[in-house]
């Protein structure tokens, strides 16, 4: 094994990561800002209204982008598993 396909497996293993947890994180980055604005614009300070909506959001959005993560990160377990199996890594 040489350092061209080390560098390949940790590639796609960062991509998958990135696409795996992705959708979750734009979600949450977006639910923040919008919460942001919302208490800008009313000078609600309350520390609730920030976690609650996320969180709800969030777990809406897991079991919304569950079969994509679990596509991403089967490929990925199924790829590392061939290799170990054909004696390359």
């Amino acid at each position: 094994m040489d350092d061209a396909e080390i560098y390949a497996i940790f590639s796609d293993t960062i991509i998958a990561v990135l696409l795996a947890s992705g959708p979750l994180l734009i979600l949450a980055v977006s639910i923040g800002l919008v919460i942001a604005f919302f208490q800008a614009l009313t000078q609600i300070q309350e520390m609730t209204l920030t976690f609650v909506p996320k969180i709800i959001a969030i777990f809406l959005g897991l079991l919304v982008w569950s079969p994509f993560m679990y596509k991403i990160l089967k490929k990925l377990s199924d790829q590392t598993f061939n290799l170990i199996l054909s004696g390359t890594l």
